[in-house]
């Protein structure tokens, strides 16, 4: 009887080093350095895409910093939303990682993508309900943050501590 046991026990580790082995083989390996590399690399390019719409907007249109700011970002926003409909910005996340995440186009892309994938559900029940699924929260902690600081502000104006 403790032979059949030793055995069993013998045959569960030799299947959890196998198992172990092929997760070890599957496992993507990672670089840290040539992610953060790349994620520095994509969102800069964002960044200076950014500028140069913010400076031709102020140089060549001659709109005021807060006009050309809104214009910068709208065309940000518009230019995330047909990459992700053309499922070319996906392939930038890929390569860039947070540095395509994190700006304001990768919060278009959170939102046009959802729209895109629940369409087949309808107008109502697939595109309205669906299409803030991810962003939902960060537009609800946003406004959240923002209701908490403004009550600070408040009250240190109020104390004339601000």
């Amino acid at each position: 009887m403790d032979e059949q046991k030793k055995q069993e026990r013998e045959i569960k580790d030799q299947k959890k080093q196998e198992y172990a082995e092929y997760v070890k083989k599957v496992t993507p390996k990672n670089n840290l350095a040539l992610q953060m590399a790349k994620a520095f690399l994509v969102g800069g390019i964002i960044c200076v895409v950014g500028q140069i719409i913010l400076n031709v907007a102020k140089q060549e249109f001659g709109l005021d910093k807060d006009t050309a700011g809104s214009w910068c970002a709208m065309l940000l926003v518009l230019a995330s939303a047909l990459l992700t409909g053309f499922n070319l910005y996906q392939k930038l996340v890929k390569f860039g990682g947070a540095g395509a995440l994190v700006p304001i186009t990768g919060f278009a892309n959170s939102v046009s993508s959802a729209a895109i994938e629940y369409q087949k559900e309808g107008q109502v029940y697939g595109i309205g309900c669906k299409i803030f699924t991810i962003a939902g929260p960060v537009i609800l902690y946003g406004i959240f943050t923002s209701w908490v600081l403004g009550v600070l502000y408040w009250i240190g104006k109020m104390l004339g501590i601000c």
